[in-house]
C-alpha cells in the first residue's frame, strides 16, 4: 500500500532529482558558455596571429631591414663625421701650436728688446754690431756656397776638356 506521503515523499525525490539535474544541466551550460567564449578567444587569437605569420610577419620583417639598413647608414655617417672631426681637430691643433709658437716668438723678441732697453749705451751698440755681423756673415758664407758650387762647376768642364783633349790627341796618334 503506497500512502500519500510516500509518493509526496516520491514525488519530492524525483522533484529534487530534477532539480538537481536541471541545476546540473544549467551549470553544464554555463560550462559550455565559458568554453565557447574560450574557444572564440583562442579562435581570435589564432586569427590574429596567422593574419601576422600571413601578411603582418612579412610588413615587420621589411620594417626590420629597413631599419637595418638604416642602422649600417647611420654608422657610416657616424664614421665618416667622425673622420672629418678627428682631421678638423688636427687642424686645430697645428694651428694652435703656430698660434703658439708665433706668439712665443714674439714675446720671445719683446723680452729681448726689453733687455736691451735696460742695457747701456755702448752694450746696445755691440749687439747691435754682432746683429749686422751675423748678418754679413750670413752673406759670406752664401756667397762661398755659390763660389764653391761654380769652382765644381768649373772643375768638372775642365775635367770634360781634358778627357775630349786627351781622347782628340790618341786619335791623331793612332793615324
Amino acid at each position: 500500500v503506497v500512502t500519500r506521503d510516500d509518493v509526496e515523499e516520491s514525488l519530492k525525490g524525483v522533484f529534487q532529482f530534477v532539480k538537481d539535474k536541471e541545476q546540473l544541466l544549467q551549470d553544464l551550460r554555463s560550462k559550455i558558455e565559458e568554453t565557447k567564449k574560450k574557444i572564440s578567444e583562442k579562435q581570435r587569437e589564432r586569427d590574429y596571429w596567422l593574419e601576422y605569420k600571413n601578411v603582418g610577419s612579412e610588413i615587420h620583417a621589411a620594417k626590420i631591414s629597413s631599419l637595418e639598413k638604416d642602422i649600417v647608414e647611420v654608422k657610416n655617417e657616424l664614421e665618416r663625421t667622425e673622420e672629418h672631426y678627428n682631421e678638423a681637430l688636427k687642424v686645430v691643433r697645428e694651428e694652435n701650436q703656430k698660434l703658439f709658437d708665433k706668439h712665443m716668438k714674439l714675446l720671445s723678441e719683446e723680452a729681448l728688446k726689453k733687455a736691451v732697453g735696460y742695457l747701456d749705451k755702448n752694450c746696445r751698440r755691440e749687439i747691435e754690431e754682432n746683429e749686422w755681423l751675423k748678418g754679413e756673415v750670413e752673406i759670406y758664407r752664401k756667397e762661398e756656397r755659390d763660389l764653391k758650387a761654380s769652382v765644381q762647376l768649373l772643375e768638372e768642364e775642365n775635367t770634360s776638356l781634358v778627357a775630349k783633349l786627351i781622347d782628340i790627341k790618341l786619335q791623331h796618334l793612332g793615324l
